[in-house]
């Protein structure tokens, strides 16, 4: 053998060895088709969206600081701050200018100074208030403005301020006393001391501005379960305005259609024998009405929604990309989730996007049913969208997104996984079409869009907040409502009010009311709003002129003034309204983006009621208005407390200023009646519970921008459809096998209460 020959033997056998050695190290690997395509990354600087982030846990520990030692006041921390203290309420970001943000943003100006918004209230001053402060530049404070009166044309009054935790500790006190005054209508009534009945606040508090009196209905407390379904007949309506907590007083007591002055002298009706008493026994944890835990074992599990090559978007710091989308996302503690500088190609066509204000007002034969209209933005919307529950709030392999806030409190807390974001197959043909005729073929597109959702848990309500993002360019926003009904104590004519739900329980009527602020940017700032919509014109058919013909035709208008594009509630509205850019499509069409309202909102208020004002928006399906910097929000937290003197009035936006080539802004209104059932019980559903509204492109583009979607399908009876080069669902059964890693499941929702 020579030389040449031993080598070419010896590189052969290299060649064999190490193609066995590759087979070795691969073997059990998923194939090439399960390996992680990383989506591709989109144009926009990841850190200017920065401009938009919420505060950080340091930022607001820094702000806090500042406060503390800078204002010149003792500062309680709000925890155990008594109504005659001072204490820091809440901190946010303060949003800069939307001009300023545009010229960094889009004009390469310097980025904005980073502020903090921060609210006091101050009950240790001579004229208790509350006031808020803009606080910067952060991450190092070094200075403060009050922006209270620019805000707000003056001081807020001390007694529009949002009940704090500690207020509400402090009044159950004073109830559980008042409860010791009548123990044998308890023991009568309840099977109770009064220890395990559990208080539900009603709002607003009062007749008329200043007054602070709340109404306080009482329900068996069982451990795991709802007490909403569980009311005993009994109600307190509590005074709590005076800033010596020791000068509260219970103001009326009304148990089973009457009304007494005090919980003594309802003892005394019980033991001279002047009232009768519904006795109601004590539920038990495994029958009380309304337990959520399962009656049955698990069973197989259900379809599992997953990527096989990793997630399609790409999340970095508060910005998500997807598919030519591009989207700031953040959490207003108060009014909940809120997205900006929305972008689709690369061209914006939202500035901002948020939720304003969720209304629920109810209908009683009660005293506390009937007087409440609850304002969840005072509460806080975004303060208590707690930790989501994987692979059922979400779905399981979405990302998950922790949310920082400050409220009532000196130091910052952590709602994890809050927020998630995924993609969702609807499992339903975006567009397709088979031709049976001429040519033949199949050609169509999945629907499948980008989620970004948050659930906030209000008392008894959870409201799922979606925002889904689709590949023709639409943008869908809903709500969802679920949780437990609200309910009266069943008596007289209740039923006039709602539905007998259970032994004692009546399910209370009452409105859902979602607003929302659209901040529009079609093709640029300055918009114009055009309405279509159809009519019919009789005319003699041109081919048989002795005959008519009823021929549809699109009746079109371009609306100058707000007064025009302020759509009252339940009333006509065109079908298409839409905001118009100067600048025509290739076909010579203003570029547009059409409003699309699905909801059925019932009235919010008669305009004649003394609180009307501060609900204003519910006036209206959709208002349009011109974008102002001292009108950034529809509503106020403190319009619940005071609705007879609202902080806010959202109907004077609306004072008929030209909307022609404008900046402008939608306001809309979404909502349903929800009379309470049987099959409201346990809790309530999502499905028919939904509601919200669709930003869709009209003549924006050219063709529908999903032509570019690489989830397209084609085949002809020419192709091999079963080919995967031929048909991306043929490659499905090889993908199909890359099974995720699903991690482990974890919840820790109960752990920051």
């Amino acid at each position: 053998m020579n030389v040449k020959t031993a080598l070419v033997l010896l590189v052969l056998a290299l060649a064999t060895i190490f193609a066995l050695v590759c087979v070795l190290l691969t073997r059990g690997r998923a194939p090439s088709t399960c390996q992680h395509q990383p989506p591709e990354q989109e144009g926009t600087d990841d850190a200017q969206s920065l401009v938009f982030a919420d505060l950080t846990p340091e930022e607001m520990v820094q702000v806090v600081r500042y406060l503390q030692g800078n204002l010149g006041v003792r500062l309680v921390d709000a925890r155990r701050a008594k109504p005659s203290d001072n204490c820091i309420a809440s901190v946010d970001v303060q949003v800069p200018a939307k001009a300023e943000v545009l010229r960094f943003l889009d004009g390469g100006g310097a980025r904005p100074r980073r502020e903090a918004l921060a609210v006091l209230y101050f009950g240790d001053q001579p004229e208790p208030n509350v006031t808020e402060y803009v606080v910067g530049p952060l991450p190092a404070p070094g200075y403060h403005r009050d922006v209270t009166v620019q805000k707000y044309g003056g001081k807020v009054p001390y007694h529009r301020r949002p009940v704090t935790g500690k207020e509400y500790v402090d009044i159950n006190a004073l109830i559980q006393r008042e409860l010791g005054k009548a123990p044998h209508f308890l023991a009568a009534c309840c099977e109770s001391d009064g220890t395990d009945l559990a208080a539900l606040t009603t709002a607003p508090r009062g007749f008329k501005s200043g007054d602070r009196m709340t109404w306080f209905v009482l329900f068996h407390d069982v451990a795991g379960t709802g007490y909403y379904l569980s009311p005993v007949g009994l109600e307190v309506l509590v005074e709590h305005r005076d800033l010596r907590v020791s000068r509260w007083r219970l103001r009326q007591v009304f148990y089973n259609g009457r009304y007494y002055p005090s919980m003594a002298d309802l003892e005394d009706a019980f033991l001279a024998n002047f009232m009768e008493v519904v006795r109601i026994e004590k539920p038990q944890a495994g029958t009380v009405l309304g337990s959520m835990r399962p009656r049955r074992p698990p069973g197989s599990p259900g379809p599992l929604q997953y990527e096989p090559q990793g997630p399609r978007y790409s999340i970095r710091n508060n910005r998500v990309t997807f598919q030519g989308w591009s989207i700031a996302f953040g959490m207003n503690p108060n009014s909940g989730p809120r997205l900006f500088d929305i972008r689709y190609r690369g061209e914006r066509i939202v500035y901002e996007l948020s939720l304003q204000e969720a209304l629920a007002l109810y209908g009683s034969n009660c005293p506390g049913g009937m007087s409440t209209r609850y304002l969840d933005g005072s509460f806080g919307i975004g303060r208590f969208a707690y930790e989501l529950v994987r692979g059922l709030d979400c779905p399981y392999t979405a990302t998950y997104v922790d949310r920082h806030y400050l409220a009532e409190s000196e130091t910052p807390k952590t709602n994890q996984n809050s927020l998630c974001i995924f993609e969702h197959d609807a499992a339903l043909p975006l567009r397709r079409h088979f031709s049976d005729l001429q040519s033949l073929y199949y050609g169509g597109l999945r629907k499948t869009a980008l989620v970004i959702r948050a659930i906030s848990t209000l008392i008894n309500y959870d409201y799922v907040w979606d925002f889904m993002f689709h590949s023709s360019g639409a943008v869908e926003v809903r709500v969802h409502a679920t949780g437990y009904i609200s309910s009266s104590f069943l008596h007289g004519r209740g039923t006039d009010y709602g539905n007998r739900v259970g032994p004692h329980t009546l399910g209370t009527m009452h409105l859902h009311h979602i607003h929302y602020k659209v901040d529009l940017d079609v093709g640029g700032q300055l918009n114009s709003v055009e309405t279509q919509d159809m009519g019919y014109e009789v005319v003699k058919d041109p081919w048989s002129a002795q005959n008519t013909i009823e021929r549809p035709y699109l009746r079109r208008e371009r609306l100058a003034r707000e007064e025009e594009a302020a759509f009252p509630l339940n009333a006509p509205m065109p079908r298409y309204v839409s905001f118009a850019s100067p600048e025509p499509n290739k076909w010579g069409h203003p570029r547009s983006y059409r409003i699309q309202i699905a909801s059925s909102a019932g009235e919010h208020l008669p305009v004649s009621s003394a609180m009307e004002r501060a609900i204003s928006w519910g006036r209206y399906q959709l208002a349009v208005t011109r974008r102002k910097e001292e009108e950034p929000t529809s509503t106020s937290i403190y319009n619940q407390n005071d609705p007879w003197t609202p902080t806010v009035t959202f109907a004077d936006f609306i004072d008929n200023e030209t909307i022609t080539n404008q900046d402008l802004v939608a306001w809309i209104s979404v909502g349903f009646l929800h009379v309470p059932h049987a099959e409201d019980i346990p809790n309530t559903v999502t499905v028919g519970n939904g509601v919200g509204f669709f930003l869709r492109p009209y003549n924006y583009f050219d063709e529908d921008p999903s032509v570019e979607s690489p989830d397209s399908v084609y085949f002809s009876p020419e192709q091999d459809a079963g080919a995967c080069g031929a048909n991306p669902l043929a490659c499905l059964p090889s993908v199909a096998a890359c099974a995720p890693h699903l991690p482990p499941f974890r919840y820790g929702g109960f752990l920051n209460l």
